[in-house]
This record gives C-alpha cells, structure tokens and sequence, in this order.
C-alpha cells in the first residue's frame, strides 16, 4: 500500500477532520502587529508629587489594554491600572516598561 492509498483510507476512517487547506483558518494578526508607537511618559502633576509612568498611544479595547496593564504590573511587581486609552504604572519604571514592551512585541518610545 502507497501513500495515497493510506492517505485515502485514513481520511474514509476520519470524516470528521477537514479536507484541505481551504478549510483552515487564516491566522489573525497579533495585537502587537497592528498596534503603532506608544510613549512612555514619566508624570508627577496631580498626584500628590509621587511618580507615574504612563503609557500612551494604544488603539486596542479595553480588554486587550486591561491584559497588557496586567501583565507588566506582574512583570515589575508594582501596581497600576488601564483606564481611558492609556496604562499607569506607579513609580518611575520607563527604562523597565520599555524593555518588557519591546519583549512582548510593541514598539515603544521613552519621552
């Protein structure tokens, strides 16, 4: 028996696995992909003179945003949140955002 010939028999033995590569799925962009440059921005106005990092520039919905914020405050073990577009993370971390940014394949920028 040939290949072909297993090959025939083993899709009669399993109809339920697609034919061909028509049926597959296209794989769909990662976030990071479609997302252009954010800014890190160090801020210390309203908030009784402690220091912020902000993180601007997103085009991604709230969830999405909410998961990157998550995943960098656990990163730096520090705290934060993600409201209104942009992601704060208290203190002073733009050196270290800029690096975990850049590993989780977002293009970023330090003002």
């Amino acid at each position: 028996m040939n290949w072909q010939e297993k090959l025939e028999q083993f899709k009669r033995d399993n109809p339920e696995l697609p034919d061909g590569p028509d049926t597959i799925d296209e794989p769909q962009p990662s976030p990071a992909l479609s997302q252009p440059r954010v800014d890190i921005i160090m801020e210390r106005k309203g908030r009784a003179g402690k220091t912020a990092t902000i993180i601007t520039g997103w085009v991604l919905d709230d969830a999405q945003l909410q998961n990157i914020a998550s995943a960098l405050q656990k990163k730096l073990g520090t705290g934060g949140s993600a409201r209104g577009g942009d992601i704060l993370i208290q203190g002073d971390r733009r050196a270290d955002v800029h690096k975990l940014l850049t590993e989780m394949g977002y293009k970023s920028r330090v003002i």
